[in-house]
């Protein structure tokens, strides 16, 4: 018998919402963390999106209650262009979000889920996998002095970029060669407070090679960071000798930035992280699925991270717990996650691809029409494109999937168009028949799990006069 039902690795928001909602169905859940909470991490603005998986779990309140800036939208100066992203012109109930420090944010997460059942180990670290056949069966793990094995029946892989299954045993991680970029940020004390756009927006605003983030926080600072290409970077570091220097003159070719720095002073050094748009070929396998940033992550202009997170905990806990109940067969519920996680990420990266290839155009700051045809063919982006803007007119051009893109997202960049895509994308949940993925559709109540979209038989018509006798 194995020691527990279902390994979660990791406890970022994937893992915690992953673990804390099949702890609630019922199952036996153990998650191990490698790091001890509180843990710094970016991704600090949150969508609307996430609200309603996080009621799922129970940590709403908590999350509500905790004094996090409340984020009603965005604003994007991009370019010549500038325009205001309302939440509050989004359908139902949830038209806000929050500017979170990732490191409270993620310990009320990770807490929550130890009150709802799931036995954490903070401090765990996954040291080697034992498998049988294709599965995953046992981990090894160290602790300190301490280190050990715990058999399941059940992983699933949240271990954010350190990617435990996708970079140590499926070695299948494809990196996004027109998004190989570098964010470099840090915090400011006393910017001045963004005058203009939603209540708590992030500013999101371009330079000649890259574009700004700056996120209000509740503890008094500012996020602000730098999205720059890496091939311009290098270039700019040999211009201007440190890369302290180039954060500076790039605040200074933004005129919005440089307004909101002019009395304030950073508080922390430069951080920096680079290459993280990528997605692994494929997301699950016999007995595991990988969740969050283990299977895949997006450039981060549209603030997708916790999207993302979450979205792929609440679709890996239907998925495994459909799985323990008998309800469904393993490969046909893992094939439901995988298509659904992946759909979600695709329609992302062509909102993404998009923005970047209209807004930018003149100086191709990302190539975004650069990517590669395999990775077109593999991410299927004409179709995912299809599905998140309707009412298009250039459809037949299929044929011509690469210019007749180019054609659609130029049109929709003056319209405003891809922003409502945005939203589409973010809100799409198979949560219905009509909606349902590889057959099978997410049921959040009177429990969580996937069922089956049963198409409904129309009843037959009866010819005139031919009724009953």
């Amino acid at each position: 018998m194995a020691d527990t039902q279902v390994l979660v690795i990791g406890g970022g928001p994937a893992g915690s919402t992953a673990a804390t909602l099949l702890a609630r169905h019922g199952a036996d859940v153990t998650l191990f963390e490698a790091a001890r909470f509180p843990r710094y991490h970016i991704g600090e603005s949150i969508l609307p999106s996430a609200l309603p998986i996080l009621e799922l779990t129970g940590a709403r309140e908590k999350i509500e209650a905790h004094g996090f800036v409340k984020k009603m939208g965005a604003y994007f100066e991009w370019g010549p262009e500038n325009w205001d992203l309302n939440f509050d012109h989004l359908s139902g109930s949830d038209r806000h979000s929050y500017q979170v420090i990732r490191s409270e944010f993620d310990q009320l997460l990770l807490d929550h889920a130890g009150t709802q059942g799931v036995t954490v180990h903070e401090g765990r670290r996954v040291t080697a996998l034992d498998f049988d056949g294709d599965r995953p069966v046992r981990a090894h793990w160290s602790e300190g002095d301490e280190s050990g094995s715990t058999s399941f029946d059940f992983l699933v892989d949240a271990s954010g970029r350190a990617g435990v299954m996708a970079t140590k045993y499926l070695d299948n991680r494809v990196y996004h060669e027109a998004f190989r970029n570098v964010g470099i940020w840090g915090y400011w004390q006393d910017a001045a407070p963004l005058d203009c756009g939603p209540q708590g927006a992030i500013a999101v605003c371009s330079v000649p090679y890259g574009w700004f983030w700056a996120i209000p926080l509740h503890d008094g600072t500012t996020s602000i960071g730098l999205v720059i290409k890496k091939t311009a970077l290098n270039d700019e570091r040999a211009r201007l000798g440190s890369l302290d220097a180039v954060y500076a003159d790039a605040i200074s070719q933004c005129p919005r930035i440089a307004t909101m720095t002019a009395g304030a002073s950073r508080v922390t050094d430069l951080k920096v992280e680079q290459d993280y748009s990528y997605a692994a070929e494929t997301f699950d396998g016999p007995g595991y699925l990988l969740a969050g940033d283990a299977a895949c992550f997006l450039d981060p202009l549209l603030s997708t991270g916790v999207h993302l997170a979450t979205f792929s905990g609440l679709l890996a806990a239907a998925t495994v717990s459909s799985v323990l109940d008998g309800e469904l067969d393993e490969s046909e519920a893992r094939s439901f996650y995988t298509k659904a996680y992946h759909q979600a990420y695709e329609r992302l990266l062509v909102v993404v691809s998009f923005f970047y290839n209209s807004y930018n155009r003149k100086t191709q700051f990302f190539e975004a029409d650069k990517l590669t045809r395999r990775e077109r063919h593999m991410l299927n982006l004409y179709e995912s494109f299809l599905h998140i803007v309707t009412g298009v007119e250039d459809l037949q051009d299929s044929v011509d999937g690469g210019t007749a893109l180019d054609a659609v997202a130029e049109r929709l960049a003056h319209s405003g168009q891809l922003v409502a895509g945005h939203n589409e994308a973010i809100n799409a949940m198979p949560t219905s028949p009509q909606t349902s993925v590889a057959g099978l559709f997410l049921e959040l109540e009177p429990r969580l799990r996937l069922r089956r979209a049963v198409a409904v038989r129309e009843p037959e018509a009866v010819p005139p006069g031919g009724g009953a006798r």
